[in-house]
């Protein structure tokens, strides 16, 4: 029955174009096309350490804690205000009229990175490299170890924030009794079963009526994203899903693959971390 909820009606999910699908993931070959353009900016979303080691030329290294913080309550990987966000854009180059790609050694932390983009209005500028790195290796393309060139001064960059693209508990308690959102529980399934708890979890299992969809069933293995229709076959549902993981970052690759087959997800950041620590809502293995 649950599988049912998001299979079912897929004739009715909104198709999204190929050029609109062209602007969320970028091949290799594109990017090289286009990588001397003066609107291009290409994000390595990793450490020092990778970045130092090899990286796309001309790209700029952000990190994940640059776009994230730890919440009052202790919660890892919380959105920040919308001024130290839009801070912290402006200091890896991105402007108003900027094309943003992402890429990095971690499908989980580029996915958390293009969410962040999305929450600001700036998701239909920004796609990420199909593959990362890895791919533009591949594609016989050339890395650098270089620091990317001096930003020049000045510049500003104008966001439009979607806050009801994040939900919390609260919300998610309100819509089980309905049961017209679909859950989708991104973690693995020893997770999502309850065989085990998680680091740091109070309670095992998984929220009520939420249906398993690994982050890792979304990609191949070399970190590519599933065809759409593959996609569809794993996500499309008839009502927008809520997703969630441990932190809200591997939900964060079943919300760009939601929104690469034209539906409209919602991130519970708080996600199990948050949910399994509250004990007036209820849990299920």
């Amino acid at each position: 029955m649950r599988a049912n909820m998001l299979v079912a009606l897929l004739s009715l999910c909104p198709m999204v174009t190929a050029e609109t699908r062209s602007r969320m993931l970028t091949t290799a070959q594109d990017l090289a096309s286009r990588l001397n353009r003066p609107e291009i900016v290409v994000l390595h979303v990793g450490t020092e350490t990778d970045y130092t080691e090899a990286h796309v030329p001309g790209a700029r290294l952000l990190k994940l804690s640059d776009v994230s913080k730890q919440g009052t309550t202790g919660l890892r990987v919380e959105m920040p205000g919308v001024d130290a966000l839009r801070e912290a854009l402006l200091k890896v180059g991105v402007r108003d009229g900027s094309s943003v790609v992402l890429y990095g050694p971690n499908i989980v932390q580029t996915a958390r990175v293009w969410f962040t983009f999305d929450y600001l209005g700036l998701g239909d500028k920004t796609s990420i490299l199909d593959g990362g790195l890895a791919a533009w290796k591949t594609a016989g393309r050339q890395v650098s170890k270089d620091a990317a060139p001096a930003l020049k001064e000045g510049g500003k960059l104008t966001v439009r924030p979607k806050p009801d693209l994040i939900v919390d508990s609260a919300w998610i308690n309100s819509k089980l009794a309905a049961k017209k959102t679909a859950i989708v529980d991104a973690r693995l399934p020893e997770f999502y079963t309850g065989a085990q708890p998680g680091n740091g979890m109070p309670r095992a299992g998984h929220i009520p009526s939420a249906v398993n969809v690994p982050y890792s069933s979304l990609v191949d293995s070399d970190q590519r994203f599933l065809s759409p229709d593959a996609l569809r076959a794993k996500l499309g549902a008839a009502a927008p899903p809520v997703v969630y993981c441990h932190i809200g970052m591997q939900a964060t690759v079943a919300y760009f693959a939601s929104r690469y087959i034209g539906l409209h997800p919602r991130l519970y950041d708080g996600s199990w971390q948050d949910w399994s620590r509250r004990t007036e809502f209820p849990v299920e293995k």
